[in-house]
């Protein structure tokens, strides 16, 4: 059973209830009206004959005055009731209305005067008894309910055909009502569909509205447009990744088929191959180490805890300073405070200060200031072009300058990636006496 269908069912039902309760509502108070109406007519008649029960009534004297017929009609009927149980009733009358248990109470005067309901000679008739003057009397009135009883019929099957008609008309716009509220839900699962088919991320929906359909489209087209992005970063990523690696494996190649003919080269030309060969396994191991980091950084983060950002630049110092024997690290560190994920903030310090100190001249100090969520890099290098500083965080860039050094140029764009997952973020610029600043910023923790 679809949506649809199922909330069309839903809408007729509830309209079915609200029908039904309604009518019979209206049915009890049509009720209650029109039996209300015979009952004030029945006091009336009883409050009339009270006073006209002659004190000799067992003598057979017509004690109602007049003749009447069988239940009388509208015009009502009457029978006087004994604390025995008897009934006298009217000359010529060939009826006779119960006399219960009650109503000898009423007779006997230990009841207060009621309303019955009774058959009677096949009718059904309403009954009102109430005590009289006189003592073990009570008087009884009564008065058909055929009328009351064929406008209640009429009432009821009218009241039934409305309500079916109802139900009828509630089902009918509760299909229209159902199909338009759901059409924005149906071209969802259309685009949903069409995506998953053609893997076209590039498909949107109309969010016009501002109802909870509207935003669920809305959030469709956000979910779209990261899946987009992110399957652009991925393809571009292989392209780069592809790229960069097709240099380095071409002359590993080369150089290995060269070796291979080890027997024809003198033995200092095979030392010199067996060193660049080395030198390109290094580069492509860190190259391949660097694309996992930024494949790792794509997925979902760690979770983050407290860090103290001085000393994670402080443990970084330390270990450039064992691999860059060469450069000066001149450190300035105030207590800092952040909120992130250790192992990413610290890959990132020490890619600023590996890029520093690459850049650095033998000898050359990189100055490193800590202070309010900020990490920032100097070195005294030959600085960056302002041509080149909007895109050195960019994967795989590398200026004219930097082609002829090692590396893969994906160093600063991991610390991009490090800064932006943290709600950070990194710039460079170039120092006016020599040099670059890159400055790391992440958002100081709260108490901090």
């Amino acid at each position: 059973m679809t949506f649809r269908t199922r909330l069309t069912l839903a809408v007729a039902v509830a309209v079915a209830v609200a029908v039904a309760g309604a009518s019979a509502l209206t049915y009890v108070l049509v009720r209650n009206e029109l039996r209300g109406e015979v009952d004030d007519d029945l006091r009336a008649l009883a409050s009339r004959l009270r006073v006209r029960v002659l004190p000799d009534f067992r003598t057979g004297e017509p004690f109602l005055g007049v003749q009447r017929d069988q239940l009388g009609g509208a015009s009502g009927y009457a029978q006087i009731a004994t604390a025995d149980g008897d009934a006298i009733r009217p000359p010529g009358a060939t009826v006779r209305l119960p006399v219960d248990e009650r109503t000898r109470l009423v007779a006997a005067g230990e009841d207060d005067a009621f309303f019955t309901d009774a058959t009677v000679a096949g009718t059904h008739v309403r009954v009102y008894t109430v005590p009289t003057n006189m003592a073990d009397l009570a008087l009884q009135v009564s008065r058909p309910l055929n009328e009351v009883d064929a406008a209640l019929r009429r009432i009821s099957k009218l009241l039934l055909l409305i309500a079916l008609g109802g139900i009828g008309l509630a089902a009918a716009l509760g299909l229209g009502v159902a199909r338009a509220v759901l059409a924005p839900v149906r071209r969802l699962s259309d685009a949903a569909e069409d995506v998953s088919e053609t893997r076209d991320l590039s498909r949107r929906i109309d969010e016009g509205g501002r109802d909870e359909l509207s935003r669920l489209a809305a959030t469709f087209n956000t979910m779209l447009a990261a899946l987009e992005d992110s399957a652009r970063s991925q393809r571009q990523l292989v392209s780069d990744a592809s790229h960069e690696l097709r240099t380095p494996l071409t002359s590993l190649r080369t150089n290995i088929e060269v070796l291979a003919r080890a027997d024809a080269l003198p033995s200092g030309e095979r030392g010199k191959l067996l060193h660049d060969v080395t030198e390109q396994l290094g580069e492509m191991t860190a190259l391949i180490a660097e694309l996992v980091e930024l494949a790792r950084g794509d997925q979902a983060p760690s979770e983050p805890e407290d860090v103290r950002l001085d000393l994670a630049a402080a443990e970084a110092i330390e270990r450039t300073r064992r691999n860059r024997p060469g450069i000066l690290f001149r450190a300035d560190l105030e207590e800092t405070m952040v909120r992130g994920v250790p192992a990413t903030i610290e890959r990132a310090i020490s890619n600023l200060l590996d890029n520093a100190a690459k850049w650095s001249p033998p000898g050359g100090e990189v100055e490193v200031a800590v202070r309010g969520g900020e990490v920032s890099v100097r070195d005294h290098g030959p600085g960056i072009g302002s041509a080149d500083l909007p895109f050195v965080f960019d994967r795989f860039y590398r200026a004219d300058s930097a082609r002829g050094m090692p590396g893969s140029g994906l160093g600063l764009a991991i610390v991009r990636q490090v800064a932006e997952s943290h709600g950070g973020s990194v710039t460079a610029e170039a120092v006016e006496d020599g040099g670059t600043r890159v400055r790391l910023r992440l958002p100081p923790h709260a108490d901090s």
